[in-house]
């Protein structure tokens, strides 16, 4: 039976590759604008019902003590529970663990501070402290700790064995470390974690991770005093000073700005194989999807350029509030703006064409598929064909080999399919064109093209065939 089999396997691949060489029938789609909400990209609001502005995702923090409970004790409720919030909304999450976030409770777990674990206590605005009278707004621990240290990476082994990969989870920012797990204690420098705890932090999550995307807040190359090297990891990196202190100026003292980082650390083409995400600096929401963005404060230093922003850094999403928030003023001509600045971000993929080829109980299908955002797919969805009949009803799927990862900004590449007809009815068919979201009810990749969604919601219309 094995030998049949074979057989069999050999024989349709000799049929499938007569097919691609045969004429066969040519399809032209037209081109338009892409779904807003396409899926693990786009401005991202915090963690909420939100109606006022098209998103796939949703961003939140966690405290680390919400879920460690004791040494190697991890109790997943409050992730779980935010998680399938967050999906039941149809929505990817995107979270960032922390132990220190000033004027807000401590992230650090109790079991630490009972036993012993030193912290300071200082002020986030003024960098001033008086650890005798418990005065300041943010708690940093002493990160040399041993048990610390034994509890951050026994907690991020236990979360990669059992949320890499899950659907609900689009993207972690590696966080951990230093206020808003951001890697800084700024202005108190000699408060954060030294670079033999931080190669252990990204050490653990690279151990622990390897289907879902971690982002890093700075970009690091060798020979930093203070910073461990992360450039060569399997990281991406996230601006949270997005339009603010994005772009190189040119001074020495913006060097610290999100691309002057990325040249010194050597990463500016990481972004071909790790995603770049972060947020849109506070004082520029809303404001950054005007012709000419007001700064007021600081009229020699103007909010950058949004678009030449994201072009610039390809930038996969980015958190906002000036969307989705009643606070901001959401004009007409923001919003189109605000339209306009999503699809470009990330992936945003058009179908110029297709080929139909169908002869000896199969059919071939060659797809061409064109990305014409800033940055690629990084996710493996596989596409999948469709065959729909006179009522509407699919009848017959085939999934293909690849899917739309790694095809880099102006790049074209053709998809084939293949799929039997056997025991299909003698008549009209329209062939469809899919790339499904691994969470059941979240977003598919919607194409630019005209008849996406026209026959079938999710699905790209290619054209139709008479068997």
């Amino acid at each position: 039976m094995l030998t049949t089999l074979l057989a069999t396997l050999v024989l349709k691949q000799e049929l499938v590759q007569q097919l691609v060489k045969e004429p066969g029938l040519e399809l032209t789609l037209k081109p338009a604008p892409s779904p807003v909400d396409n899926p693990m990209k786009g401005l991202v609001p915090y963690a909420g019902n939100h109606d006022e502005f098209p998103h796939s995702m949703e961003f939140s923090y966690l405290p680390i003590n919400a879920i460690v409970k004791g040494k190697n004790q991890h109790n997943w409720k409050a992730l779980d529970d935010l998680l399938n919030d967050i999906s039941g909304r149809g929505h990817q999450a995107i979270i960032r663990f922390f132990l220190e976030y000033p004027k807000e409770p401590t992230g650090i777990p109790q079991y630490l501070l009972n036993g012993g674990l030193k912290v300071t206590k200082w002020n986030s605005e003024s960098a001033g402290s008086d650890p005798a009278q418990g005065l300041g707004d943010n708690t940093t621990p002493d990160y040399t700790d041993v048990n610390l240290r034994q509890c951050l990476n026994s907690f991020i082994s236990a979360l990669g064995k059992k949320y890499d990969g899950d659907p609900r989870l689009g993207y972690l920012t590696m966080g951990i470390l230093g206020a808003w797990g951001e890697w800084h204690t700024w202005p108190r420098e000699e408060l954060f974690a030294p670079i033999e705890v931080q190669n252990e932090v990204m050490n653990a999550f690279q151990r622990s991770f390897s289907r879902t995307p971690i982002l890093m807040r700075y970009p690091r190359g060798k020979g930093d005093p203070r910073n461990a090297e992360n450039a060569t990891r399997p990281f991406g990196f996230h601006d949270d000073s997005f339009a603010w202190a994005t772009l190189d100026t040119g001074k020495s003292e913006d060097n610290w700005y999100f691309m002057p980082a990325m040249k010194a650390a050597g990463t500016l083409d990481k972004w071909k194989w790790q995603p770049i995400g972060g947020e849109i600096r506070p004082e520029a929401w809303g404001k950054c999807f005007d012709p000419k963005p007001d700064r007021p404060e600081l009229q020699t230093t103007p909010i950058q350029d949004f678009e030449k922003c994201v072009r610039t850094t390809h930038a996969t999403w980015l958190m906002d509030s000036g969307m989705f928030s009643e606070e901001f003023d959401r004009t007409q001509q923001r919003v189109k703006r605000a339209e306009e600045m999503v699809r470009l971000m990330g992936y945003d993929f058009t179908v110029p064409k297709a080929r139909i080829q169908a002869g000896a109980g199969f059919l071939v299908v060659n797809v061409t598929v064109k990305n014409q955002g800033v940055a690629p797919f990084y996710p493996k969805w596989p596409l999948r064909i469709g065959l729909m009949d006179a009522r509407k009803t699919i009848v017959r799927t085939s999934k293909g080999e690849l899917g739309l990862e790694n095809i880099l900004p102006g790049n074209s590449v053709d998809r084939y399919f293949s799929a039997t007809l056997s025991g299909l009815e003698r008549g009209k068919y329209t062939l469809l064109l899919s790339c499904p979201n691994p969470l059941t009810n979240g977003h598919p990749v919607g194409f630019a093209n005209e008849s996406y969604g026209k026959d079938q919601s999710g699905w790209l219309t290619l054209g139709s065939l008479t068997l």
